[in-house]
């Protein structure tokens, strides 16, 4: 029994991540004007892209490195300061396709290692961003939560840019039913 929750609990953080936060990102980035990426609402906000780099930055650090004890050499701060004040000579930002292309990335690894997760692991504990240890079932829990927050933020910057429903679901019959697989 025990086993059975544990491959379920790794088989919902999957599908999570591969077939609902991200179509929905992907959806968004159709959307928005490569000129909305880098727009924040506020000094103190994030824009798209930073949230697709924080996104890819979170999940590499927690699964594929933090999980598997890869090397992790996350510079979380950058993922932040992208896009602010850029100083001459600075490299061009990254474009959507190019970052969405990264966070996909990311997420096959990440959905990688879960699909090779034994259940004996998940209560195994890993030291992650340098905090204290924390078992493999956080992590991916973690992650998981992490990444539906800041699905719902570029959501909401998206509707704000596009000034659009976005359509994520089908009430044609009645019940709604998922609208953004292709």
């Amino acid at each position: 029994m025990e086993d059975a929750v544990a491959r379920a609990f790794v088989a919902e953080a999957r599908r999570l991540l591969t077939e609902d936060y991200l179509p929905k990102i992907e959806r968004c980035l159709e959307l928005l004007r490569e000129g909305d990426l880098w727009w924040r609402a506020g000094a103190e906000s994030n824009s798209v892209g930073n949230l697709l780099l924080h996104l890819e930055g979170n999940a590499r650090q927690w699964i594929v490195c933090g999980v598997v004890g890869a090397a992790d050499e996350r510079e979380r701060q950058r993922e932040f300061d992208a896009g602010r004040g850029r100083e001459p000579g600075e490299a061009e930002l990254p474009t959507a396709r190019e970052l969405f292309a990264r966070l996909r990335g990311t997420v096959e690894e990440a959905d990688g290692v879960l699909a090779r997760l034994e259940p004996s692991v998940l209560l195994e504990r890993r030291r992650i961003q340098g905090l204290r240890e924390v078992e493999v079932l956080r992590a991916v829990f973690h992650v998981v939560e992490h990444f539906s927050m800041h699905t719902g933020q570029i959501i909401l910057l998206t509707k704000m840019r596009a000034g659009r429903d976005l359509a994520f679901y089908d009430f044609s019959e009645g019940a709604p039913r998922a609208n953004w697989r292709r």
